[in-house]
This record gives C-alpha cells, sequence and structure tokens, in this order.
C-alpha cells in the first residue's frame, strides 16, 4: 500500500486529462504508462489489467488500492477531492447540472465512440466495411462537437470564467480524430476555451510533453 495516488495512463492518450488535473492540483502521483493500444508491445498494455479488466486508461488506483476507472468519473472524483483547486463546480453551485451533463456528454456520445473508429473489426468483421464505418464515426463525433457547442455559454473557458476539468477533457478529446481543425469548426465557441488552455503557462510545456 502507498499513500500516494497511482495512475495508469498512456502519452497521447484520454488519460492525459487527468494528468493534466493532478498537475493543476499538485498532488503526488505515481504513473504506469500503459500503451493498451500497441499491438507490438501487447505486455505495456496488459498492466492496466491490474486496476482495469476493461484494458483501457486511465484507471486510478487510491491510496488504500480502491480503483476508479472511466475519465470522467476519474476527474469529478478528483474535483471533488481536492476542492482547493477549484477545478469543478461543487454541490450547490448553480453550475454544477451542466457541469454534470457536459462531462457525461463528452464521454458518453464522443470519447466513447473511439472504441469503434479505433478498430473497426471490433463491431464489422468484413474490412470492406472498416472505412465506411471509420467515416462515419468521425463525422459523428463532429456533429457531437457541433451540437455541445450550440448548448454551452462559455466565457474564459465552457462553463465560465473559472477552468474545470470539463476544460482540460474536451482540451484532450479534440486534439483527436477529426483533429483540431475540425473541432475549430464544429464548435468555435469552445474553440477560444481550448486554445486559453493549451497556451496555460502551468499546462503549456505538460502538453508538449503528453500531447505533442
Amino acid at each position: 500500500m502507498t499513500d500516494q495516488l497511482t495512475l495508469f495512463g498512456a502519452k497521447g492518450s484520454g488519460a492525459v486529462a487527468v494528468e493534466a488535473a493532478l498537475t493543476l492540483i499538485g498532488a503526488p502521483y505515481r504513473l504506469i504508462e500503459a500503451y493498451t493500444w500497441d499491438h507490438d508491445d501487447p505486455a505495456s498494455g496488459d498492466l492496466v489489467l491490474a486496476a482495469n479488466p476493461m484494458r483501457q486508461v486511465p484507471a486510478l488506483v487510491l491510496p488504500g488500492g480502491e480503483a476508479i476507472t472511466e475519465s470522467a468519473a476519474i476527474l469529478i472524483w478528483l474535483a471533488e477531492a481536492y476542492p482547493a483547486a477549484r477545478l469543478a463546480p461543487l454541490p450547490g453551485d448553480p453550475k454544477r447540472a451542466q457541469f454534470l451533463r457536459w462531462m457525461s456528454f463528452v464521454s458518453s456520445a464522443i470519447y466513447s465512440l473511439y472504441w469503434v473508429k479505433d478498430d473497426p473489426a471490433r463491431l464489422v468483421p468484413d474490412p470492406a466495411g472498416h472505412a465506411a464505418l471509420t467515416e462515419r464515426t468521425l463525422e459523428r463525433i463532429a456533429q457531437c462537437w457541433g451540437i455541445m457547442d450550440s448548448q454551452v455559454t462559455p466565457g474564459s473557458y465552457i462553463l465560465g470564467d473559472e477552468l474545470s476539468v470539463l476544460d482540460l477533457y474536451v482540451n484532450v478529446v479534440s486534439r483527436f480524430r477529426p483533429r483540431r481543425m475540425r473541432f475549430y469548426r464544429e464548435a468555435p465557441k469552445m474553440a477560444a476555451c481550448v486554445k486559453r488552455v493549451d497556451q496555460d503557462p502551468r499546462l503549456a510545456a505538460f502538453w508538449k510533453e503528453r500531447m505533442g
């Protein structure tokens, strides 16, 4: 048992949003790289099985040994466990409902689609259908960004004038295909927010190192 958090993650993955939150919080943690998509190094991806039988990152292990999976759940938990960092509207805050709404939306409507996009054979065995499935999936991701953008009223950040883990989550997921330029077109209101998070002096070097 250890007195610090253990994060199973990977450079360039959705787990980077959790790393960013931990960086802002200043909480000590141990990072175990688990590249679950690397077919040439399956042992790396298998490392996360100790914490997540789904073989997916991120997975956060608490000092007592309890594991938390699912990126949105981890980010919400961190914001609540470290309220002094002010990374989310807490229960009772008027912005709390929309915070929970959009954290869940990014997770369920957008991020979950990468399970299909990254390996179309998971749903379509015939390789002849893979290109079409990938294209339709990417279009759905872009459409969902547009739907979210039409429903939010950002300030400096998505929920207003305070950075939250929602901004970190969107910042990372919007880097995935169909990539940032498409995101900027579909979500012009949120575009300024993610650019601001890109340039946050507390995270600028971090983004370069962990997302490239």
